[in-house]
């Protein structure tokens, strides 16, 4: 604030010592020395305005930079802490939206509307005070004028905009998330052969858009029009008590000029102030948002230490779970003990909670009743230690466009390159990359699109090899793959996990003679468990459904 005060009186003085001296030497003074003063200041005004301008905005930005960089990892922690109750309040365009928007209006608020409008008012109040003392009824004049300026038109700018520039962020809003179906679905477009409608998916919400835009454009050209009005009755104001007040002598009558030209640089600090205010009711979603986001980061607290030699047991006992905004719980009264290398299946018809259990199992979601532990430790309590417990390998295998060498290195940034090809020999993919020009250099392309489905899901099982947990949840990573290149994949991955404890989600019962234990689940609840063969022997349900999937019985 002191900065930008500095910048604008710099201004002021600069028209008024310009100002002075062409008056003063329009009198023709007998000696440059006359006014050799008002020069030197008008040079000394001249360099300190851009310098204290420059200094306003370095400290300026400095400082909101500060803030916005703490509040950009507090925001990311956030949305690593609570991904799972996001994904339910935000579409991905959404998401997109609040990470590239919120963050800058952030710093707009305190940039665009905070810093101005209290410097604005703390330097008007000063001239104000100042002209007062003067003359009363002039400095009167001024506050009227200047209450027209700094109060009553940013008033009624937020009062006739607030909803235009809320309905624009909403159209904003759903452009993000529209756009992204639009990409992400562009396959299904293109095979549907609906170019056009494609094309034209967003146009109304794109043309809305624009009008408003438009209709706000005018009006805060009409409005900036109407400030310059007031502002030049405030100059015409000056003007006339400057004449009426200063012209009893030749010296007087100099410094007419110089007082008005000095009100002109006034109008950099009163102009901005509408804008401001107007653009605060865009701001104000954006703050809201981020407080809730960063009030719903969870503390880690009790957080247990433990080694992943140590594994010993899992147990979930009587857990009951359901979404928010439901009614019926997608978990009911579900219990499961696992001893260290068991390997377990679960399986179940959509909508049936096998995903919801191994978020659940994370600790991503909260059961409602019943617990959930390692070795007798709650899993809230290892959190912390959570990536050393667990790996997943699910159906949507995400490789990151950049090299197989990097996508390899981020489940382990400590393991050597002897061990990175002693995994790719282990999941077959060593000959691969060593016939490769560039080898583990290759780029994957985005989402490993160089890549077929079933490499993408061996570079998967690798990272997950790498990564070296002593749990291992898979969650359907063979789904989309045909059923050799499926058998074949499996038995990789059961072989490479031999030693480690498994929780398999599955559709069908191929590859279930690597299982120990299957659980049957039917709406939250479990239809039927047991080891494959024991059911086998004992229900004839799993019997039917384990010969028609290796296609021993007709459907």
């Amino acid at each position: 604030m002191l900065f930008r005060s500095l910048t604008f009186f710099c201004g002021a003085a600069l028209m008024f010592s310009s100002g002075y001296s062409i008056d003063k030497a329009a009198t023709q003074p007998p000696n440059i020395l006359m006014i050799y003063i008002p020069i030197l200041m008008t040079r000394v005004f001249g360099i300190g305005r851009p310098v204290f301008k420059y200094l306003e905005r370095l400290v300026s930005h400095n400082w909101v930079l500060h803030v916005t960089s703490d509040l950009r990892k507090k925001l990311y922690d956030a949305l690593e802490a609570d991904s799972d109750p996001l994904s339910e309040n935000y579409q991905t365009g959404s998401l997109l939206s609040l990470l590239a928007e919120d963050l800058g209006h952030l710093q707009n608020l305190y940039l665009r509307t905070i810093f101005p409008a209290i410097t604005s008012y703390f330097f008007c109040l000063i001239v104000i005070i100042a002209l007062g003392w003067f003359n009363l009824l002039f400095g009167l004049t001024i506050l009227l004028l200047m209450l027209v300026e700094l109060v009553v038109v940013p008033l009624f700018s937020v009062s006739l905009e607030t909803a235009r520039r809320a309905k624009q962020k909403a159209l904003k809003s759903d452009l993000y998330a529209n756009y992204t179906d639009q990409v992400l679905g562009a396959g299904v477009w293109k095979i549907a052969d609906r170019k056009a409608d494609f094309l034209n998916y967003t146009t109304e919400t794109s043309k809305e858009m624009r009008s408003s835009h438009h209709k706000s454009n005018r009006f805060d050209w009409s409005r900036d029009f109407l400030l310059e009005v007031v502002f030049g009755l405030m100059a015409v104001a000056l003007l006339y008590f400057t004449n009426k007040l200063l012209t009893g002598n030749q010296a007087q009558a100099n410094f007419v000029g110089a007082i008005v030209l000095a009100l002109f640089p006034m109008s950099d600090a009163i102009i901005p102030v509408s804008q401001g205010f107007e653009e605060s009711t865009t701001y104000k979603d954006s703050v809201v948002r981020l407080n809730n986001l960063h009030h719903s980061k969870k503390e880690l607290t009790n957080q247990v230490d433990l080694a992943p030699k140590d594994l010993k047991n899992i147990s979930l006992e009587n857990i009951k779970f359901t979404y928010k905004n439901e009614v019926n719980p997608i978990i009911k009264d579900f219990s499961l003990e696992i001893k260290r290398g068991e390997k377990v299946a679960l399986i179940g018809p959509s909508g049936s909670g096998k995903t919801t259990i191994l978020d659940l199992l994370l600790g991503d979601l909260q059961i409602d009743q019943g617990s959930i532990s390692i070795n007798g430790n709650d899993i809230s309590s290892l959190q912390q230690n959570r990536s050393k417990l667990f790996s997943v390998l699910n159906q949507d295998t995400f490789l990151f466009n950049t090299t197989v060498y990097a996508n390899l290195k981020m489940a382990n940034p400590d393991v050597t390159d002897a061990r990175i090809w002693e995994v790719l020999e282990q999941v077959q993919l060593k000959e691969l990359f060593e016939t490769l020009p560039e080898g583990l250099n290759t780029v994957v392309q985005e989402a490993g699109a160089r890549f077929s489905g079933g490499q993408k899901q061996r570079l998967a099982l690798a990272r997950v090899l790498l990564q070296d947990t002593p749990i291992i949840l898979l969650d359907e990573p063979t789904v989309g793959l045909d059923p050799l290149t499926e058998q074949k994949l499996l038995d990789l991955i059961f072989d490479a996990l031999s030693d480690k404890t498994i929780f398999w989600i599955t559709h069908h019962l191929q590859g279930i003679k690597y299982i120990d234990q299957v659980i049957f689940l039917k709406d939250g609840a479990v239809e039927m468990q047991g080891s494959p063969k024991e059911l086998y022997q004992t229900n004839d349900h799993f019997k039917s459904l384990y010969l028609m999937d290796q296609g021993l019985l007709a459907q």
